[in-house]
């Protein structure tokens, strides 16, 4: 090695300040890897269906996401009274049942990404508009929503069933 490849390696190992540098060794992060990757089997390779639109009976149902929305406000919501603390988890609940419902209701062969979006607020009397925007294609892509008010809170709640291929 000649003096002034020692001097640059000197110069990146070592540093300006003269502090050692930290390296880590990718070699056994590799090794480990490679170790998972003949444990895990052979790969599965799905091919294209490149079906661009829905089947008749594969539509979003929509009547059938509002009376999710609905029965679950309903049983959520019924003599709930406003409190910040329990509403944040009360809308993270209904959230996940909502959800949970309707990917049960559209079965396992479905091609709908589902968004559900629940708000909840304290109800003083005051007006309060709730709006969304989304790209979509509207001719197969759907939503769903359900608005449920007592006298201390009013809850709004909005399923998007959104189509991909």
């Amino acid at each position: 090695m000649k003096l002034w490849q020692k001097k640059i390696l000197t110069k990146l190992v070592v540093g300006p300040a003269m502090r050692r540098a930290s390296l880590a060794r990718a070699s056994i992060t590799s090794e480990s890897s490679a170790a998972e990757e003949v444990n895990k089997g052979p790969t599965v390779v799905y091919e294209n269906t490149f079906q661009l639109a829905p089947k008749d009976s594969q539509k979003f149902p929509t009547k059938k996401a509002e009376d999710i929305l609905k029965n679950t406000f309903l049983t959520h919501l019924l003599d709930a009274k406003y409190n910040g603390e329990t509403c944040k988890n009360l809308t993270i609940q209904i959230t996940e049942t909502v959800k949970t419902q309707v990917k049960a209701e559209l079965g396992s062969n479905n091609r709908f990404k589902i968004v559900v979006l629940v708000i909840i607020g304290s109800n003083q009397g005051q007006g309060a508009r709730v709006a969304s925007r989304c790209l979509w294609y509207p001719q197969y892509d759907r939503f769903a929503q359900y608005e449920y008010h007592n006298e201390s809170l009013f809850a709004v709640g909005v399923v998007y069933g959104v189509y991909y291929e």
